[in-house]
């Protein structure tokens, strides 16, 4: 499994994501490899699933059903309860 944080530019909010998404896999007892990127770099390979805020979404050429849309980028709550919804899938 390999998630994604992805940002604008892909440098201080992916990588605070990146972290943020560390910490919650490790309270969900989930393993995975997690990296960041800038939005002009991603494509649906490199990833299982790739996490932005609502303000890039709309802009990511991803399929939908890998994409985890975020509303507050530092809302570790948030993040827990979507990467939860997308585990019980």
């Amino acid at each position: 499994m390999k998630i994604m944080a992805v940002c604008g530019a892909g440098l201080g909010s992916s990588f605070m994501m990146e972290m943020n998404i560390k910490k919650v896999l490790k309270k969900l007892e989930v393993t995975a490899e997690v990296e960041h990127s800038d939005l002009g770099s991603v494509t649906s390979d490199l990833a299982n699933v790739f996490i932005m805020g609502r303000d890039i979404a709309y802009s990511a050429n991803l399929p939908s059903e890998k994409v985890i849309v975020i509303n507050n980028i530092i809302d570790i709550k948030e993040l827990e309860e979507k990467l939860k919804e997308y585990f019980n899938k």
